[in-house]
C-alpha cells in the first residue's frame, strides 16, 4: 500500500496537525452563545492571531498539490470514518477523482473531523502509525 500513497508523510503530519487546529479554534468561537459579551472576546482573539494557521493559508497548501495527491486526502478521510476500508485505497482515490465538484480544500474543510478522520485512516491502513509523532508512515 505504501508505494500508492504519493504524499509526503511530513507534509501530511504538518498538514493534519494545522487542520486540527483549525478545527479546534473554530470550535471555540460561537456566534452567538448567549453568554456574557465580555466572555466572547476570549475565543475570537484566538482566532485572530497572527501566529494561527487561517483556512486560506491550509487551502493554498492543499489546492498546491497535484490532483491525485488531493484526492489521496480525500480518500484517507473517507477511510478513516469508514465510508472505504483500507484495502478499497485504490477505489476511494478514483471515486475522489470522479466526484470532485468543487475545490478538494473546501471539501475537506467542510468537515469538522477531518483531522481526526485522516489520522484514523492512516492508521487503518499503515495498521497502526505514529505518523503525528514521528512524521513518517
Amino acid at each position: 500500500m505504501e508505494e500508492e500513497i504519493s504524499l509526503n508523510p511530513e507534509f501530511l503530519r504538518s498538514l493534519i496537525l494545522k487542520l486540527r487546529a483549525l478545527m479546534a479554534q473554530e470550535e471555540l468561537v460561537s456566534p452567538d452563545s448567549g453568554s456574557n459579551p465580555s466572555d466572547d472576546e476570549a475565543a475570537a482573539v484566538l482566532q485572530d492571531s497572527p501566529d494561527n494557521w487561517t483556512r486560506e493559508e491550509i487551502s493554498g497548501q492543499i489546492e498546491d498539490l497535484e490532483p491525485d495527491q488531493q484526492a489521496e486526502l480525500v480518500a484517507l478521510m473517507w477511510i478513516g470514518r469508514g465510508d472505504f476500508e483500507a484495502d478499497e485505497w485504490t477505489e476511494a482515490v478514483a471515486l475522489a477523482i470522479d466526484r470532485r465538484d468543487r475545490p478538494t480544500s473546501a471539501y475537506l474543510l467542510s468537515h469538522p473531523q477531518v483531522a481526526e478522520d485522516m489520522i484514523e485512516g492512516v492508521d487503518k491502513i499503515f495498521d497502526g502509525s505514529d505518523l503525528l509523532e514521528t512524521g513518517e508512515y
